[in-house]
Protein backbone atom coordinates (compact mmCIF):
# COMPACT_ATOMS: atom_id res chain seq x y z
CA UNK A 1 0.00 0.00 0.00
CA UNK A 2 1.13 3.55 -0.74
CA UNK A 3 0.94 5.78 2.32
CA UNK A 4 0.84 9.54 1.80
CA UNK A 5 1.46 11.74 4.82
CA UNK A 6 1.05 15.51 4.52
CA UNK A 7 2.53 17.66 7.29
CA UNK A 8 0.77 20.99 7.72
CA UNK A 9 1.34 24.03 9.91
CA UNK A 10 -1.38 26.70 10.06
CA UNK A 11 -3.12 24.79 7.23
CA UNK A 12 -0.07 25.18 4.96
CA UNK A 13 1.76 22.18 3.55
CA UNK A 14 5.25 22.06 5.07
CA UNK A 15 6.26 18.62 3.80
CA UNK A 16 4.86 15.39 2.46
CA UNK A 17 5.98 11.79 2.28
CA UNK A 18 4.97 8.93 0.01
CA UNK A 19 6.07 5.44 1.01
CA UNK A 20 5.32 1.90 0.00
CA UNK A 21 4.12 0.20 -3.16
CA UNK A 22 0.57 -0.15 -4.45
CA UNK A 23 1.04 -3.71 -5.74
CA UNK A 24 -2.15 -3.27 -7.77
CA UNK A 25 -0.62 -5.04 -10.74
CA UNK A 26 2.57 -6.66 -12.01
CA UNK A 27 5.75 -4.57 -12.09
CA UNK A 28 5.53 -2.20 -15.03
CA UNK A 29 1.73 -2.51 -15.19
CA UNK A 30 0.78 -1.09 -11.79
CA UNK A 31 -1.60 1.72 -12.76
CA UNK A 32 -2.04 3.05 -9.22
CA UNK A 33 1.73 3.31 -8.77
CA UNK A 34 2.08 4.98 -12.17
CA UNK A 35 -0.68 7.47 -11.39
CA UNK A 36 0.68 8.37 -7.95
CA UNK A 37 4.22 8.71 -9.32
CA UNK A 38 3.09 10.90 -12.21
CA UNK A 39 1.03 13.19 -10.00
CA UNK A 40 3.65 13.59 -7.27
CA UNK A 41 6.73 13.96 -9.49
CA UNK A 42 4.80 16.25 -11.82
CA UNK A 43 3.91 18.54 -8.91
CA UNK A 44 7.48 18.55 -7.57
CA UNK A 45 8.86 19.31 -11.04
CA UNK A 46 6.30 22.10 -11.51
CA UNK A 47 7.33 23.72 -8.23
CA UNK A 48 11.03 23.45 -9.12
CA UNK A 49 10.56 24.92 -12.59
CA UNK A 50 7.94 27.58 -11.88
CA UNK A 51 9.22 28.92 -8.56
CA UNK A 52 12.97 28.22 -8.58
CA UNK A 53 12.71 27.15 -4.93
CA UNK A 54 15.26 24.65 -3.64
CA UNK A 55 13.04 21.93 -2.15
CA UNK A 56 14.61 19.35 0.16
CA UNK A 57 13.96 16.06 -1.65
CA UNK A 58 14.75 12.52 -0.46
CA UNK A 59 14.08 9.47 -2.63
CA UNK A 60 14.49 5.76 -2.11
CA UNK A 61 16.99 3.94 -4.33
CA UNK A 62 14.48 1.29 -5.35
CA UNK A 63 11.48 3.63 -5.58
CA UNK A 64 8.66 3.48 -3.10
CA UNK A 65 9.81 6.52 -1.13
CA UNK A 66 9.62 10.29 -1.66
CA UNK A 67 9.92 12.96 1.01
CA UNK A 68 9.69 16.65 0.10
CA UNK A 69 10.13 19.59 2.46
CA UNK A 70 9.42 23.22 1.60
CA UNK A 71 12.06 25.56 3.09
CA UNK A 72 10.86 28.01 5.74
CA UNK A 73 12.58 30.92 4.01
CA UNK A 74 10.17 31.12 1.05
CA UNK A 75 8.57 34.55 0.64
CA UNK A 76 4.78 34.91 0.79
CA UNK A 77 4.14 35.31 -2.94
CA UNK A 78 6.17 32.24 -3.90
CA UNK A 79 4.71 30.24 -1.01
CA UNK A 80 1.21 30.86 -2.38
CA UNK A 81 2.28 29.34 -5.71
CA UNK A 82 3.92 26.37 -4.02
CA UNK A 83 0.84 25.76 -1.88
CA UNK A 84 -1.48 25.91 -4.90
CA UNK A 85 0.64 23.42 -6.86
CA UNK A 86 0.95 20.99 -3.95
CA UNK A 87 -2.74 21.33 -3.00
CA UNK A 88 -3.52 20.41 -6.62
CA UNK A 89 -1.32 17.34 -6.15
CA UNK A 90 -3.26 16.38 -3.02
CA UNK A 91 -6.59 16.73 -4.87
CA UNK A 92 -5.31 14.42 -7.61
CA UNK A 93 -4.03 11.88 -5.08
CA UNK A 94 -7.38 12.00 -3.26
CA UNK A 95 -9.10 11.23 -6.57
CA UNK A 96 -6.91 8.15 -6.95
CA UNK A 97 -7.59 7.20 -3.33
CA UNK A 98 -11.35 7.48 -3.84
CA UNK A 99 -11.30 4.80 -6.54
CA UNK A 100 -8.37 2.69 -5.30
CA UNK A 101 -8.44 3.00 -1.50
CA UNK A 102 -7.21 -0.56 -1.07
CA UNK A 103 -3.89 0.58 -2.60
CA UNK A 104 -3.39 4.15 -1.30
CA UNK A 105 -4.17 6.04 1.89
CA UNK A 106 -3.70 9.75 2.62
CA UNK A 107 -3.43 11.41 6.01
CA UNK A 108 -2.66 14.94 7.17
CA UNK A 109 -0.85 15.80 10.37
Amino acid sequence: MIKVTVIRDNNQIKSFELSGHADSGPYGYDLVCAGVSSVSFGAVNAVLKLTDINLAIEQGNEGGYLHVTIPDSVDTELMEKVQLLFEGMIVSLETIERDYNQFITIQSK
